[in-house]
């Protein structure tokens, strides 16, 4: 059986069983496109270059087996931007140096292929199932095939915590759903429980929820009731419950 626990003050997980496998999500290199055309600049590579320092410092610091990126790893959804042909591939092999590197691709990794060098690994989108852990984007429906699982782990959704009147307002948080297992797998019965990881991208901030953009899932869709949740802090402060999951997803 493996065990999951979050790292501290990053929006990271541990997931530990065989392997030591560190799993991080939306990291939505090349995004400087966006704020390019409206003329605003982070300086060349800066987010990229913040990123692979990140990353590598958790990679030094919980000396994982494998770095398991959970999508989206570019941030163009159809095409390959200019800053990507050059971002996605330098991190990649920075990356990959330190840990084995696993891609389950997200839905704005189309033709990320062709960025990724020799040596890391890329699987289908459908996702990767450890032991008892399904590990998806989270843009797709997750097949009946993997209805054994009892955890799901994905990303795609960006939770971020809106209250006006609070000081965590705009900050991203991780989000913890118990349901009936047949709201996902229709064949199965029994509870499940889904883990949304927070985006790894500092930059997708937003202080007011009409101007954040939220990810829709059909995973999360198909939740006709939720039996319990946990709404939690970067620093592990528990903030919320089912009553106002709504706020975050």
């Amino acid at each position: 059986m493996v065990s999951t626990r979050i790292v501290p003050l990053k929006p990271a997980l541990i997931l530990e069983g065989e392997k030591k496998n560190l799993i991080v999500s939306d990291l939505h290199i090349g995004f400087e496109s966006n704020f390019s055309a409206n003329k605003i600049s982070l300086g060349k590579n800066t987010s990229t270059k913040e990123t692979i320092s990140e990353i590598s410092e958790l990679i030094r610091s919980e000396t994982p087996d494998t770095v398991i990126l959970l999508g989206d790893v570019k941030s163009s959804i159809k095409n390959i931007s200019k800053n990507e042909w050059d971002d996605v591939p330098m991190f990649f092999n920075e990356i990959k140096e330190r840990a084995e590197v696993i891609l389950v691709p997200g839905n704005h990794d189309a033709n990320i292929q062709r960025l990724v060098p020799e040596g890391v690994t890329m699987i289908s989108s459908t996702g990767l199932v450890i032991d008892n852990v399904l590990l998806t984007h989270g843009h797709t429906m997750p097949s009946e095939n993997f209805a054994h699982v009892d955890k799901i782990i994905m990303g795609h959704i960006h939770p971020v915590f809106f209250s006006e009147e609070s000081v965590l307002n705009g900050q991203r948080v991780w989000v913890s759903i118990k349901t009936e297992k047949q709201n996902i797998f229709p064949s199965s019965n029994g509870e499940i429980e889904i883990t949304i990881i927070p985006s790894f991208n500092r930059y997708f901030y937003a202080t007011h929820r009409n101007k954040f953009k939220k990810s829709i899932s059909p995973i999360i869709q198909k939740i006709k009731e939720i039996s319990a949740a946990r709404i939690v802090t970067l620093d592990g402060t528990i903030i919320g419950d089912e009553s106002n999951i709504k706020e975050v997803i």
